[in-house]
């Protein structure tokens, strides 16, 4: 393989776009998240203060909400927008709603998402939509269905009728404009129905580009061979498989229910499985580019450039139709920005919602963000960087 490497620590590239005075505000938001006890704390008291009714929802969108989220509504991401489209960075609008459980509340979702796709339609800048299934179908009934369980009461056939017909209203609407749309990962406890929906939707939608993509979580053991097996699946049913490849994201909670419940973690052992199954998940997908299209979606610098470096290998074209590169809005900067400089597809997630709505997003990023060992003190660094320089 011949030498290929991207400058990473390209801090002028990865922050051009921040004002002096953003910049100290980003690095003031991660000194606070680098400190376990103050980012306990904060989360902690978070919590509490919206329990209790007090009015902290102002505090919180000048802050954590600007930092990592697009604005409360699709208007207001605009700006956000704009600002990614001209370092030739696509945003995913993701609308951050979470826990709810009537009908009329996954019907709101379900046009929000509609409406979502709307604002995509047409626009370079909104390479990609996303939804969670649990936005729009009952987590019960997801768990029932995953677990082999019948349902046998009209009333839960009924939930599960309707959630199929959201979905399908999602992913149809998205088919009919040609954009494509990711079908988030969530509890292996539920997700098995997700799969069988997702694929569904592959099936109908995925007969002539990437519409519909299903996220793989690689922090599961079982994980790798389910990519194989779905690819094997859609050579002999004719569609094209889509996959988003992830680490995973409820790794905490995978755990403590395993142990609260007597199973068998469903979690991979250590980091260094995950990372390489990771790998070998995007290899895989690299040496069958043709009939699959996958987002590395990854804050990982090491996978990124192992990507990097194996599309140079390979003679594929930076901006190859079927690979593409996924981060955080408000993290990994230095990632997204060198990619888009050097002509990759790559795109930020930039959740959006209302303040209140947005919590548990913001709360499980601030706590994934200290569990990830290095992370935070990474983005601190470079950022402090790009400061030192910019004071030169």
């Amino acid at each position: 393989m011949s030498e290929f490497k991207l400058d990473f620590g390209d801090t002028a590239t990865a922050f051009g776009d921040k004002t002096d005075a953003e910049l100290h505000e980003k690095y003031r938001m991660f000194r606070l998240m680098n400190s376990a006890v103050l980012n306990e704390i904060g989360t902690s008291v978070t919590r509490f203060a919206l329990a209790i009714g007090l009015p902290v929802e102002g505090l919180i969108k000048s802050t954590v909400f600007q930092q990592f989220c697009g604005g409360e509504n699709i208007e207001e991401c605009q700006p956000v927008i704009d600002r990614l489209g001209k370092s030739n960075i696509g945003t995913i609008l993701d609308y951050s709603v979470e826990g709810k459980e009537s009908d009329e509340d996954f019907e709101r979702t379900k046009n929000e998402l509609i409406e979502n796709l709307k604002r995509a339609k047409n626009d370079d800048d909104i390479p990609f939509a996303v939804f969670k299934v649990t936005g729009v179908a009952p987590f019960s009934i997801l768990e029932k269905i995953s677990s082999g369980e019948e349902l046998n009461d009209a009333t839960g056939k009924a939930k599960w009728e309707n959630a199929k017909r959201r979905v399908n209203e999602i992913c149809e609407y998205a088919y009919s404009i040609e954009q494509s749309v990711f079908v988030d990962a969530e509890e292996t406890w539920i997700q098995d129905a997700i799969d069988d929906l997702a694929v569904e939707m592959m099936k109908k939608y995925n007969q002539e580009k990437p519409i519909v993509f299903n996220t793989i979580q690689m922090y599961r053991p079982d994980r790798l061979e389910y990519l194989k097996k779905s690819h094997e699946d859609a050579k002999k049913d004719g569609y094209i498989l889509a996959v988003k490849l992830v680490r995973g994201a409820y790794m905490e909670k995978e755990r403590d229910r395993a142990k609260e419940m007597g199973y068998k973690s469903p979690i991979q052992p250590s980091k260094e499985a995950t990372d390489r199954d990771f790998d070998l998940a995007i290899e895989y997908c690299l040496e069958n580019v043709e009939e699959i299209a996958f987002v590395a979606a990854t804050h990982n610098q090491e996978s990124v450039q192992k990507l990097a470096e194996e599309m140079h290998a390979k003679g594929l074209d930076h901006n190859h139709p079927h690979i593409f590169f996924s981060q955080l809005y408000g993290m990994s900067d230095n990632l997204s920005y060198v990619l888009a400089d050097k002509n990759y597809n790559v795109s930020k997630y930039v959740p959006y919602g209302p303040v209140a709505d947005a919590i548990p997003y913001l709360i499980r990023r601030a706590e994934e963000n200290s569990s990830v060992t290095g992370q935070v003190s990474r983005e601190l660094d470079l950022i402090t960087k790009e400061i030192r320089r910019r004071n030169k």
